[in-house]
Order: C-alpha cells, then structure tokens, then sequence
C-alpha cells in the first residue's frame, strides 16, 4: 500500500525524471548528427527521411539516457528536499533514509526492467533499421547543384562548367560539359547559352543549348587513323540521366545477422555455436598439416635402423644425403615448409576472424544487462549524493551527475575496448564501470545514513581552523633557543 510520503517522493521525482531523460535524449541525438554532420550535410534529404533518422537515433539512445536520467533526477529529487528542509523534517519524524529512498528504488528497478526489454527486443530492430537508412545516406550522392566557373563531375559519364547562370538558376551562358567515355577519347559539347531545367520526376537534367559545336573523335587514339567530327548546332537538347542521384533502399536483410541487430536469445544461439571454433580449427588443423608434415608418420616405425655408434660423427645433414640428391631434398623441404607456413597463416586468419567474432557477441550480450544494472547503480549514488548536498534545480546537481556519468562512460567504453583488443575478458571489461561506481554509491549511502557534512564547505573550513590552531599550539610549545 502507498503511504503518502511515498506518493510525496514519487510525485517529486517524475518531474524531474522526464524533464532529464528527454533533455539526456537531445543531446545524444545531437551527438550522433555532429558525428556525421559530414554525411549527411548536401545529400538534399527529404523532411520525411529526416525525422525517420532522427526517430532511430533516439531510440536507439533511450537505453543510455536513462542512467543519466535517473543519476541526475535523483540528485535534483532528494537535493529538492534536502533544500526545503523536508528531509530534515522527515529524518525527525524517525524514518531513516533507507525507508524514503524504498519507493524510489522500487520505481527505478521498475524503470530498469523496461531499459532491459527496450535493448532486448526494440533496439535490435531499430539498430537494423537505422544502420540500413545511415548505409543508403553516407553511399548516395550529395544534392546536384551546379556552381558558376566550376567543373562538376557529380553526374556519371560526365565533367560540367557553366561560365554564368541567371538569377532563377534556369539561363546559362558559355556552357562546357565533356563527355567521359570508357575509351581513350573524351566528346565535347561548346555552347554560348541556352537553359537548364531538371525534370519534373527529378530523373533527368535537361540542357536546350543555342549556338554551339559538338566535337568527336572516333577510332584508336594511338594511330592516325582516326575520325574528327565537329558538328555546328544553332539549338541542340542533351539529356542527362540523375537516377544515381536518387537515394536507393537497401534491404534489411544485409544488416540482419549482425551482432547489434541480435536478441539475447538469438546471440545465445550464435554464442554456443561460435564457442565450438576452438576444437572445429584443432581437428582443421591437424588434417591439413598432416599432407605437409609426413615425418610424424614414421615416428618409432623400427624401419630403418640406425647405428648409434654413426651417429656420433653426423655433424650435419650432408653426411647422410648424397649430393646428388642434396639439391631436390633441400627444394621439397623449403616448398614443404612455406606450404605448412601458408596454411598456419590462413587458419590463424581465420581463428582470429572467428575469434573476434566470439567476443563482440559476447559484449552485445553483457551490453544488454549492463546499461539496465547501470541505472540502478547510479540511482543508488544519485539519491544519497542529493540528500548530502541538499541543493536542487541544475546547478550544482547537474555538475555532480556529469561527473559520475563521466566516470561510467569512460569506464564502460575502456572496458568494452580491452575487451575487442583481448586484454579483459568479456564480463570483466563489459562490468568494469558497475565494479568501480558500486563503491561510490556503498560510501555514499553510508555517509547520508549518518547525516554526513562530506560537501559542507563550512565544516572544512572548521577543521581547517582547528589544524591550523593545533599547528599554532605546537610552535608556541617549542623552546626558543637564544
């Protein structure tokens, strides 16, 4: 049952929450388009495709903002509070801080479990989708826009200069566009004016020009034999196509069997497969060594006895082959040997593909778990942190949170790096930022248990004073030597 002091916590912490989470969303969003600003900046991208790429990225944000969120809500709740003295008034009334921070810590493990199932079933599925639309953006042409006394060589199969365009961008004057053919010879068209219009389907760019030439050449360029034509035009109408110009949509197929588009349960199916790579390139390797390494085979056969007293004067392998099959001997061992050496190389490749392969599943997998674990964590330094330093609003709360969720990030992405370079494990680098915060938030807690004035400025100022006095003391008590 919800007693009214716990309605009173919640109520304080929901405004607070939405407003961080959404204000956490913008700013990750706009992270994501300051990366690739270059990319998308003159590719002529339609309203609708904008707000497709825009609704992606926050989604696929939403599980990382709302351990931001939850950090620096709870600092802003519980520093409302302290502010206004109601946790002064509450802590009076016997009710310790464990028991007021209960609803909260109930609403954010509630608030978990959703981040577990948004990265679990909707992310991969917005993963694939934003993937698929960023792969169309970044590989489709930037916007046709032709520029005076510029050569544009955008449209394929063709180098375009315009010397002058009229103000509505339709006249031209001294217009050049050369023909690239996959020959040796390239076509030209000269013509002092005429207009430029693009289609109203916006497939073809349509140039009516006046008063110009036409030059081609046609045969092997290196010989003589070859045909010059300049053909003189009074109007002439070239047609080029724009269709490499239109952003194509790939399918979503070609992005499905990667890791991130994976849920915990298909990435157990691939994990247990994958975890089988180790004994698949043992017997791999044993088989195909075996063709270049046939002296094994004849290990303690009792086929060719040796006499032990001979053995004493072999110094080297000419004593025991002779020249004249030394020279064959020695060319099929080198070509047995770099055979044996290409097949090591190409099945460490492969082991390492294969390999890397395990790990980055093995970090999707803990991904999932670690960005839900992490709101609790830092709920639990967010809410004593604020009821400590007892400020509210976005100033000082706001500080704090960016520190702590500094410290999570970077731990969080240093782990999940040491894991792809092999250096950690995948549940020690993917748990490395829970590991290092968990402490903060045990001390934290601990030190609001007992009212601690850990961010008190007076309270240093008073020990500070009392060191200095006890410094003061101790000089005066030293005998002064005349």
């Amino acid at each position: 049952m919800i007693k009214k002091l716990d309605a009173l916590i919640i109520k304080a912490f929901v405004g607070p929450f939405f407003a961080t989470f959404f204000i956490s969303l913008f700013v990750l969003v706009l992270q994501f388009f300051w990366l690739y600003i270059d990319d998308l900046v003159g590719k002529g991208l339609d309203i609708i495709t904008l707000a497709k790429l825009t609704g992606y990225v926050a989604a696929f944000n939403v599980p990382l903002a709302l351990p931001l969120a939850l950090l620096l809500s709870s600092i802003m709740t519980f520093g409302n509070l302290g502010e206004t003295y109601e946790l002064v008034a509450i802590k009076s009334a016997g009710i310790p801080l464990l028991r007021f921070m209960q609803p909260l810590f109930i609403t954010t493990i509630f608030i978990a479990g959703i981040a577990f199932l948004f990265a679990n079933n909707i992310i991969p599925v917005v993963n694939l989708k934003l993937n698929t639309l960023k792969y169309d953006i970044i590989v489709s042409k930037p916007a046709f826009d032709i520029k005076e006394g510029i050569f544009y060589d955008k449209i394929d199969g063709y180098v375009i200069k315009i010397g002058s365009k009229s103000k509505d961008g339709s006249g031209i004057k001294n217009v050049v566009i050369y023909e690239k053919s996959f020959g040796l010879q390239d076509h030209s068209i000269v013509a002092e004016s005429g207009i430029m219009r693009v289609s109203n389907d916006k497939r073809f760019l349509e140039f009516d020009l006046k008063n110009g030439w036409r030059y081609q050449e046609k045969g092997n360029r290196l010989t003589t034999n070859t045909e010059f034509i300049r053909l003189g035009f009074k109007e002439y109408r070239k047609v080029l196509d724009l269709s490499g110009f239109k952003m194509n949509k790939t399918s979503d197929s070609a992005f499905k069997d990667n890791f991130k588009m994976l849920s915990i349960r298909q990435l157990n199916t691939v994990i247990d497969s994958l975890a089988r790579f180790k004994n698949h390139f043992a017997i791999r390797g044993q088989s195909q060594l075996s063709g270049y390494l046939t002296f094994p085979q004849y290990k303690d056969s009792g086929l060719v006895k040796v006499d032990k007293k001979a053995i004493g004067k072999v110094t080297s392998i000419r004593d025991i082959i002779p020249d004249s099959a030394y020279n064959l001997v020695t060319d099929r061992a080198v070509q047995q040997v770099n055979g044996a050496i290409s097949a090591v190389d190409m099945l460490s490749g492969e082991y390492q593909g294969k390999r890397q392969d395990y790990r980055f599943h093995l970090i999707e997998w803990h991904r999932k778990l670690t960005l839900s674990v992490a709101c609790i964590v830092l709920f639990l330094i967010g809410a004593p942190l604020g009821s400590i330093i007892r400020k509210g609003g976005l100033g000082l709360p706001l500080v704090f949170a960016v520190i702590f969720f500094v410290i999570f990030h970077l731990f969080n992405t240093f782990g999940e790096k040491f894991v792809k370079e092999g250096v950690m494990t995948p549940f020690g680098g993917m748990w490395l930022s829970t590991a290092v915060l968990i402490p903060f938030g045990i001390f934290l807690t601990y030190k609001a248990m007992r009212d601690s004035t850990l961010f008190n400025k007076e309270s240093y100022y008073r020990n500070f004073k009392k060191i200095r006095q006890l410094v003061l003391n101790i000089r005066k008590k030293k005998p002064q030597h005349a």
